[in-house]
């Protein structure tokens, strides 16, 4: 027996869906449609906007710009599956596709963690160490703090998606799930996996509490920095340049804690789901709405480009 046949005897994972319930295809449907089209117009636009407008061309949107990127991969890499599955109900898919989804989906949100961590390094020395920002944060900084949380992205994922695809699966192929995660595919698993649960345990602790360090000691420093700032109206002005970045830090590390720091007891399969649906699609349409809704420099950008359009139009069509 070759050491592929030895490895899997299933070729093709069937995803069991969020729902069996055939009413709430189409509203499911046509509620995920919308909620990714928003993901893709908000993450594309801000991507755009950054690289047009030069008063955006700094650190903190160079930022933002991968981390829309980054949104809008790990949403592509679960959604259109979910909205074929719904629209058809084809709900099959491929043993490499099943592998496929898992690295891209662990790559983009363990990329993301790194470069939430990052923004908050930026924030921490454009507020406590403002004289000295221009310095610290060149564009080789930021391009090594990007190429640094991609590669520990990529590599992260490649080394879980590489244990947990070397697993037997040669029983039931019917994943509880909606899409292909860890914890449902090592139940199909028929080989032991003690140490592929240690090394996700590894990597997955490293990939989240490391950024979470660097981003709760930025900020503790940044609260002290504004505690020290005399005038109210300076206090203001230095929260306000962090405000969206903690807002989309409080949205990704709360879904995470609900689905991972829960006691065992209080898990159940449907409530699992549905924090999966935040995590993997409301997050990534959330995102650009937080900095485009509470950054005037965002916003001012957005009315520029409407209004150069306009201009555009007035001159074609006079």
């Amino acid at each position: 027996m070759t050491p592929m046949e030895n490895r899997s005897e299933v070729n093709e994972f069937i995803l069991i869906g969020l729902t069996g319930a055939p009413e709430l295809q189409v509203p499911l449907f046509i509620m995920f449609t919308f909620i990714y089209l928003i993901a893709l117009v908000g993450n594309v636009g801000i991507v755009a906007l950054s690289s047009w407008d030069s008063h955006l061309n700094t650190p903190m949107y160079f930022f933002l710009s991968n981390l829309s990127l980054v949104d809008f991969g790990y949403s592509s890499a679960i959604t259109p599956k979910v909205m074929s599955g719904l629209l058809t109900g084809d709900k099959v898919i491929s043993y490499n596709g099943c592998a496929t989804q898992l690295f891209f989906f662990g790559a983009f949100v363990t990329t993301e963690s790194f470069l939430l961590a990052s923004m908050a390094y930026d924030r921490h020395a454009a507020i406590c160490k403002p004289l000295h920002y221009t310095t610290t944060m060149t564009s080789t900084v930021c391009a090594h703090l990007v190429s640094g949380a991609h590669i520990c992205g990529f590599l992260t994922s490649s080394i879980i998606t590489g244990n947990m695809f070397s697993l037997s699966f040669c029983g039931s192929n019917i994943v509880h799930h909606f899409f292909c995660d860890i914890p449902p595919l090592l139940v199909l698993s028929c080989s032991d996996i003690h140490i592929t649960e240690l090394i996700v345990f590894i990597l997955g602790s490293f990939t989240a509490f490391f950024p979470f360090i660097v981003i709760f000691t930025s900020y503790l420093l940044i609260f002290i920095a504004i505690l020290k700032i005399r005038s109210a109206e300076g206090r203001q002005k230095a929260f306000s340049t962090c405000a969206s970045h903690l807002t989309a830090v409080s949205i990704f590390y709360g879904s995470v804690i609900f689905m991972y720091f829960q006691p065992s007891s209080k898990h159940s399969m449907d409530t699992d789901k549905m924090a999966s649906v935040f995590y993997t699609m409301v997050i990534p349409m959330l995102n650009p709405l937080v900095y485009s809704l509470r950054n005037k420099e965002v916003k001012n950008a957005f009315r520029k480009a409407l209004r150069g359009q306009r201009l555009r139009l007035d001159h074609l069509f006079p």
